[in-house]
């Protein structure tokens, strides 16, 4: 509509045209108010029963909520509107009739669970504060995608239909692919890496990745959104730098572009992070989770960070930090190890005080020792040749990691479920909608 005007967007004096969805209706007997809801906010549409057209009153009246309306009319100061501002209608059309009965009420004077509204999703973003998420999700790529840019990266694009796994034929979803066996990719780790001994140099990629992990948590998902990152010429600790700085810069980016968004989700001191970010071996962040009390057995060296153990060291901490140097045995085969101790690796994680927000390290550059780190995992490397092959033609050395855009919006937000940071989530029991 050429000539339509959002509610936000209208002045008193001036004749305007407002299209959106019935939000309510209220009638008061010889006056009534539909309120008209679009994305900018709500607008508030006058009915004086006995000094305007009756069928115009009628239609105003009897359309449903929810249902889509264009309304044209004079926009007047009213003190008591919602917005300081009311319209008076010279004419409303009907363009959609929404169903009377409704599955979950958009208002929000009724709640529904988790499930209902993700099964009428549609209707469930049209709640502000639901919006407001996506939006935020929305501001948080843009800023990690322009920080990228300022450090030099290139976007790139790899497969999410391959012939292996990233770390082997474990947790893989398999599809047919022209009769022959194909998977859903659950990381674009090997494709990356294959871009850095290219002309590259520096990439990052924002896409889907799938795996077929048997979860049914608040905080896991069977397909999520990745923000990767790879670069020639840098080391681990390098690559934390980039990490940290991709992390301030979608928290700066929803503080000064999303404040609308965040007060109606409650954050009036919504903090960016400006201290360096902790970086504790992995040997002192057994020391710390053990020294906390808080687990019912003591950590030992080999042994992977719990959720219990997570939560322990991140009251510790009191904020994000990165652990790092973590034993060789149970990061990927392509995470370097250090010359000197190669039970050491040069691998690191990135966390939030509530859970694992990045994986990441310094890769194997180096033939050799890339075939070897395969087949002690287990791995034929022979199934990888299209990645080790390249390895034969000068590959840099590079590092990176990668973190998931749905942990990033639910720990900045505070959210209970990692299904509400996603427009239509896939778990175990979700394939639909």
């Amino acid at each position: 509509m050429e000539d339509r005007t959002h509610a936000a967007d209208v002045a008193a004096g001036e004749t305007a045209t407002v299209a959106g969805w019935v939000h309510e209706i209220r009638d008061l007997g010889g006056i009534a108010f539909l309120i008209l809801r679009d994305r900018t906010g709500k607008l508030q549409i006058k009915f004086e029963k006995d000094e305007m057209d009756e069928a115009l009153v009628e239609t105003g009246l009897g359309v449903h909520r929810e249902s889509v309306v264009t309304v044209t009319g004079a926009v007047e100061e009213e003190p008591r509107a919602p917005t300081g501002l009311e319209m008076v209608p010279d004419s409303l059309d009907v363009l959609a009739d929404a169903d009377p009965e409704l599955p979950l009420d958009p208002s929000g004077k009724v709640d529904a669970e988790l499930p209902t509204r993700l099964d009428n999703r549609t209707l469930d973003l049209r709640k502000p504060e639901v919006k407001a998420i996506f939006e935020i999700r929305s501001e948080i790529l843009r800023s990690v995608r322009e920080y990228f840019r300022s450090v030099g990266s290139t976007e790139i694009n790899t497969p999410k239909i391959v012939a292996t796994g990233t770390e082997g034929g474990t947790e893989l979803f398999p599809i047919t692919y022209f009769g022959q066996e194909a998977f859903m990719n659950q990381s674009p780790q090997l494709f990356k890496q294959l871009m850095i001994g290219s002309g590259l140099e520096r990439v990052f990629e924002v896409g889907p990745i799938f795996r077929a992990e048997e979860h049914n948590t608040p905080r896991h998902l069977n397909e999520a959104t990745m923000i990767d990152f790879e670069s020639a010429f840098v080391d681990h600790h390098e690559a934390m730098d980039v990490c940290e700085g991709t992390l301030k810069a979608a928290y700066e980016g929803v503080a000064e572009n999303c404040a609308d968004e965040l007060e109606l989700l409650g954050y009036d001191d919504f903090a960016v992070p400006d201290d360096d970010f902790p970086r504790l071996t992995y040997e002192e962040a057994i020391e710390r989770v053990n020294a906390t009390g808080e687990l019912d057995e003591q950590l030992v060296w080999g042994d992977d960070l719990s959720t219990e153990a997570e939560k322990a060291l991140g009251v510790d901490v009191g904020g994000h930090y990165f652990v790092t140097d973590w034993p060789s045995e149970i990061k990927p085969f392509y995470i370097q190890d250090y010359d000197d101790d190669p039970q050491l690796s040069k691998g690191f994680d990135l966390m939030h005080p509530r859970m694992e927000l990045v994986s990441g390290g310094q890769r194997e550059h180096r033939y050799d020792e890339l075939v070897a780190g395969f087949e002690q995992q287990g791995l034929d490397p022979e199934q990888f040749d299209y990645y080790t092959r390249m390895f034969k033609y000068g590959m840099p050395p590079h590092a990176g990691w990668a973190y998931g855009v749905e942990r990033l919006v639910m720990t900045m937000l505070d959210l209970d479920n990692i299904r509400e940071a996603v427009l239509f989530p896939r778990d175990r029991q979700r394939l639909s909608p």
